[in-house]
């Protein structure tokens, strides 16, 4: 394993640590703890530690994995927009975070920082950088979104006055259901493939990978403070569930870490962490008009600009 990549690791290990000492005290349930080893006999071989609450006494079912994986073939799902990649051998490792809270006032969210190497057949190795985070809320509060949203700007204003407007639309565009012309939720940052062609320095995508990954407590720790002990009933509960399948959808479909992590031959139940517990589906159902689940579809999920 090169510097770089001690470097990166040893950092990714210490932010997971972060963010669960974090989510455990806003819980107050410990995080379970399941180490993993994939080894040379397997189709991917590396490491990694899945972080997991389930039935806690904030989120319902939540987790924060790191994974260091290498594999002779970057599947489909990594190599679809750099096609002269197909075949190569990759090391990739990351962290990953869905947290799913059991009261529908407090939004679910999303954290991935990720790095790449790939080894072409023939040619240099190429690596870069991903990652964002972004929040699902189930009813929307112009403070939570201005919030999350403010925090990611400031995260990223050190890397260049349009980085954070760049990445603002990115998400916004990344996290759509096309077949239904829908957003997953508000939004947040999302970037791929930085510095994979050259255009900016390793120190760059370092810094702004490590910027996000920085920020994600103080962008979402406050909601969740905010919204905790607000009541709430059955019709609430049954709308998250119903926006839950949203997730769902998305995951399955055109998530790409997800998709990654099932072509590779990835640890499933730890890919798999991010479905929430508790998901329905209905036929062609619409919220009540003027209702504060219709304002969810009017007022918060059309991307806008937030900060």
């Amino acid at each position: 394993m090169s510097a770089r990549a001690e470097m990166v690791r040893s950092w990714l290990l210490g932010l997971q640590d972060r963010i669960i000492d974090g989510l455990q005290a806003a819980d107050g349930k410990p995080f379970i703890t399941d180490g993993w080893i994939r080894g040379p006999e397997e189709r991917l071989q590396g490491d990694g530690r899945t972080r997991l609450v389930e039935e806690g006494n904030v989120f319902e079912r939540g987790g924060c994995n790191f994974s260091h994986v290498r594999g002779p073939n970057l599947p489909p799902s990594a190599s679809a927009n750099r096609p002269e990649l197909a075949g190569a051998s990759f090391e990739a490792m990351g962290v990953s975070l869905v947290l799913h809270p059991r009261n529908p006032y407090i939004p679910t969210v999303h954290l991935n920082v990720r790095f790449f190497t790939a080894q072409p057949p023939s040619g240099d190795a190429v690596s870069w950088f991903g990652g964002g985070m972004d929040l699902t809320p189930y009813y929307g509060f112009e403070e939570d979104a201005t919030h999350f949203h403010r925090t990611c700007r400031d995260a990223l204003a050190p890397f260049g006055a349009d980085t954070h407007a760049r990445y603002k639309q990115w998400c916004d565009e990344y996290f759509l259901l096309k077949h239904r012309k829908e957003a997953r939720g508000i939004g947040g940052v999302f970037f791929d493939d930085l510095g994979a062609e050259g255009e900016v320095s390793f120190d760059h995508g370092w810094g702004v990978t490590q910027a996000v990954g920085d920020a994600f407590l103080a962008a979402y720790l406050p909601i969740v403070e905010r919204r905790r002990d607000m009541p709430y009933g059955e019709r609430e509960r049954d709308f998250q569930a119903y926006r839950r399948g949203r997730y769902v959808e998305f995951n399955l479909v055109f998530d790409r870490g997800t998709l990654f992590g099932l072509q590779s031959g990835g640890r499933t139940e730890s890919i798999l962490m991010s479905m929430p517990p508790i998901v329905k589906w209905r036929y062609d159902w619409h919220p009540e008009p003027g209702s504060p689940e219709a304002k969810l579809y009017t007022d918060f999920l059309p991307p806008r600009e937030w900060v």
